[in-house]
């Protein structure tokens, strides 16, 4: 998971792409880069590290233009150097930097394509780069350089690429070029405000980095739509790729969006909420004389959901961990060993909480099961009679493929195990998940009924389809085990 924004203002905008990726930096803290327009050149600059530790007042100065693009990024595949960091340039056509998010599920077979037929050079392990790649030689095929002719090269890369991607690009001599994949399974939103010698335009993964920029939210990109914002500011819109199944990624509301974040016109905090009422309806129809004193949440995603569950269950909501700001977050931790390392310096529990109390912990999701099991112990260490634990989101059985690091399914708690299996792992004395069908209409909630979303690391259903052997492949790649060997080699 990464987080990308795009702007094109009547001034210099590096310094609002820096303010940007700082409300995006909870969707990836492994490096971060931003490009900008200034005449005929391509300024970039990027680096390993916090949006705050890559960017000084120097390497700020230098990124000049009206015209820019941003990323900040999480590693899913591909190696965790420098050289991976976002965004991407080409020098032919024309000069194109380009940032992603998400991931493309036929890489491998769009590298060889590039080379043999594109006869262009990859020269990272990134899909990004193959993505700006494809991109280029599409528009290179237009023999111009007009709106139109992005909107062709857009319709060619989603003809051969396949997976979900939302992606920002600064093309010299026109401006900005966003586009989405065409069953928008990654997200990004338009938003324009008024400045002195005409309007400016911002594409960005969530709201929240209009929010602080002061741009009024227009509407989602669309599934397959491209936009392009001329250096001159004028805006143009197309549909470039029929629209598939609209399949919003699911996981955006359950753990990685901001609660502040609108995502196809819902609420982040509205869902949230809604997860936890239908959580709550299904504890009282399990254990309707339970015996749970204080509904305790996991910080931070699972507030609004465990707020939510006390109120269904009229007992006491509590905050009873403390949580170290200065910790990133365990789940984008890049190897086991780190993510079980940081649990004790990130969460420190408040002992009167939890001292001769049956508790119930509520977290947004569990995947590798890891911090879940250590906060079990944690609760009982600081003196609760009983841990009971709940999930607003289902079992994660099945990897994510569409860039969101849940690579192996062997490193998944839920794959291949019973709930009372994960709950006898996990050490809690009652595990209680949230059903899928409850989950995707907490999520659509009222103005949306029956709304579809890519809920693949829940049923295994993947709406792109995946080709034979692909799984083994990403597991050579992303599994913890491999990512240590290419550490160490």
């Amino acid at each position: 998971m990464c987080g990308i924004v795009g702007i094109v203002g009547q001034s210099e905008v590096a310094a609002q792409l820096y303010d940007g990726l700082t409300v995006l930096q909870h969707r990836g803290q492994d490096a971060a880069g931003i490009a900008t327009v200034h005449g005929t050149r391509l300024r970039v600059h990027k680096g390993n590290g916090l949006v705050r530790d890559v960017f000084d007042a120097k390497s700020m100065a230098l990124l000049e233009g009206r015209v820019g693009i941003a990323h900040c990024r999480y590693p899913t595949a591909g190696s965790e150097g420098s050289d991976e960091a976002q965004p991407f340039y080409v020098n032919s056509p024309f000069g194109i930097a380009l940032a992603h998010n998400g991931n493309l599920v036929n890489t491998d077979a769009l590298r060889r394509e590039v080379f043999e037929q594109d006869r262009r050079n990859v020269n990272t392990e990134s899909d990004s780069e193959v993505l700006l790649n494809v991109f280029a030689h599409e528009l290179d095929l237009q023999k111009a350089l007009t709106p139109e002719a992005a909107f062709r090269a857009i319709g060619g890369v989603a003809h051969r690429a396949k997976g979900g991607y939302a992606v920002v690009c600064a093309v010299l001599g026109l401006g900005l070029v966003a586009f989405r994949d065409p069953n928008g399974i990654r997200p990004l939103v338009l938003g324009k405000r008024a400045a002195a010698g005409g309007d400016e335009y911002i594409v960005a993964s969530e709201s929240v980095a209009l929010d602080i920029l002061g741009f009024e939210r227009v509407r989602d990109v669309r599934p397959g739509e491209g936009i392009v914002v001329t250096a001159r500011g004028e805006l143009f819109a197309q549909q470039c790729a029929p629209e598939q199944a609209n399949a919003p990624c699911i996981f955006e509301y359950v753990y990685f969006a901001r609660p502040d974040s609108m995502m196809e016109e819902i609420s982040v905090h509205k869902a949230r909420m809604r997860m936890g009422v239908t959580l709550g309806e299904k504890i009282l129809r399990e254990r309707p004389d339970h015996d749970i004193d204080v509904v305790i949440p996991i910080p931070d995603t699972s507030r609004d959901s465990a707020l939510e569950i006390a109120n269904v269950l009229g007992v006491k909501y509590r905050e009873g961990f403390i949580k170290n700001r200065y910790v990133g977050r365990t789940f984008i931790m890049p190897g086991q060993g780190e993510r079980a390392k940081s649990v004790k310096r990130k969460l420190n529990p408040i002992l009167l909480e939890f001292r001769n109390r049956v508790v119930l912990l509520v977290d947004d999701s569990i995947v590798r099961g890891t911090t879940s099991k250590q906060i079990v112990q944690m609760a009982r260490d600081a003196g609760a009679r009983k841990v009971y634990l709940a999930s607003a989101a289902p079992p994660v059985r099945y990897p994510n493929i569409y860039g969101i690091d849940m690579p192996s399914s062997e490193e998944l708690v839920a794959h291949g195990r019973s709930e009372k299996e994960i709950e006898d792992l996990l050490g809690c004395d009652w595990l209680v998940y949230q059903d899928l069908a409850d989950l995707e209409a907490a999520v659509a909630g009222p103005k949306f009924p029956g709304r579809k979303f890519d809920s693949s690391c829940f049923s295994g259903e993947y709406v792109t389809g995946i080709e034979p052997g692909y799984f083994e492949r990403i597991k050579q790649l992303r599994s913890d085990e491999a990512k240590k060997k290419r550490r160490a080699g």
